[in-house]
């Protein structure tokens, strides 16, 4: 699958990339965003490997046949199925859904809750806010002292939650049902963090907080984790499904957006009022100029501008009604070279783009301005 996906029609994100670090329901991800008229930048910064021959899965499920605990949490849709299905494979499952069917079996949300039930069993609880933390409130406040509970691991630790419980007294066993690992081919997650360095995407989107931790661990290896957080804490939009997948992004004092219902529908929505709000709208000769990632609205309607176009657009629109200088202009220029007429050259392509020509004005001798309307003119230019 190319990892590049072009946006169809106009749509709230028309103009916008957006890079999609899931592994998972990453290309759902991706056609509600390119439905809104985002493009995607696909980099899945994480895969996901089953431990169905695993001896820490089959030691676990042993466990558990031969001594029922008092409580199961299960965390996740996709963990809970893959335990089920190992647990047959070894000749347990009949076993195991006969001690879960005895215990007291909390799920962490409706997903793992429908997993459940398919298996053919019942849930005791689950929490509203779909929060492991709301699951640790309960079991502490329930008293864990003297209880065994079984915990079906995300594939990363789950922090402060099982050592919260063995402080209170609790033995805890561990179902490791799979586990992150690094994507085979890093040759996309490369590619998405040049871009975010580079502010070729407008947001990067995370659905897990192995795939945060993955991304940047990725940056750290390639001397890059100062530039990433450097743009992710400003031109970059982070947009996370949920806190727990924030934690990874704050521990490098990454601040993040986040939707109020945990599921991929209402991060979407987020990112449809975030990102044109970030967009830059200027009154420039008797139109509305809006500029976004790789386009630009005039007047409501999408112009797509090549990247040295957009580099020139940006500059001038950093001080509009200005002149900015050929020189200036040359050094905003990808793969800056030395001679001006490349300035020229795109400046006549990004005038072409735009469909406008007079929005840039050229000043002689002295380079470029965007014709900013009189009326707020002296706003943006005096001081």
């Amino acid at each position: 699958m190319d990892d590049e996906k072009q946006p169809s029609g106009n749509g709230p994100l028309a103009g916008f990339t957006v890079g999609v670090t899931a592994a998972r329901r990453a290309d759902e991800l991706g056609a509600l965003l390119q439905r809104r008229g985002a493009a995607v930048l696909h980099a899945p910064a994480l895969r996901i490997v089953p431990l169905a021959d695993d001896s820490e899965l089959l030691a676990a499920t042993k466990q558990i046949t031969d001594q029922a605990p008092d409580v199961v949490v299960a965390t996740t849709a996709i963990g809970f199925r893959g335990w089920v299905e190992a647990a047959d494979g070894w000749g347990l499952g009949d076993v195991l859904l006969e001690r879960l069917r005895a215990v007291e079996l909390l799920a962490r949300g409706p997903k793992v809750k429908g997993a459940i039930r398919a298996a053919g069993l019942t849930e005791e609880w689950s929490p509203a806010s779909e929060s492991m933390a709301e699951v640790l409130d309960r079991l502490l406040e329930q008293g864990v002292e003297g209880r065994r509970i079984a915990v079906q691991l995300h594939g990363e630790p789950l922090p402060g939650f099982v050592e919260a419980l063995r402080a209170g007294g609790g033995e805890v066993v561990g179902v490791p049902v799979y586990r992150w690992l690094p994507p085979e081919d890093l040759g996309p997650v490369d590619r998405l963090l040049d871009a975010a360095v580079s502010r070729g995407v407008d947001a990067v989107t995370f659905t897990s907080a192995p795939a945060a931790a993955s991304l940047l661990a990725r940056a750290e290896e390639r001397g890059m984790l100062p530039e990433l957080l450097v743009a992710l804490g400003h031109d970059v939009l982070p947009a996370c499904v949920g806190p727990v997948t924030a934690v990874p992004l704050q521990a490098h004092g990454v601040d993040t957006v986040q939707p109020e219902r945990f599921r991929l529908g209402p991060l979407v929505q987020l990112l449809c009022q975030e990102l044109p709000a970030r967009a830059r709208v200027l009154p420039v000769a008797g139109h509305r100029l809006e500029i976004r990632g790789h386009a630009a609205l005039v007047d409501g309607e999408l112009r797509p501008v090549p990247p040295a176009g957009m580099s020139l657009l940006r500059a001038l629109s950093r001080r509009p009604g200005w002149v900015v200088a050929r020189a200036e202009l040359l050094r905003a220029l990808p793969g800056t070279g030395r001679d001006e007429h490349a300035v020229e050259t795109a400046m006549a392509r990004l005038r072409t783009s735009l469909g406008a020509p007079k929005l840039i004005q050229t000043v002689v001798k002295r380079g470029y301005r965007l014709a900013l309307d009189p009326a707020t003119d002296a706003k943006y230019t005096d001081g």
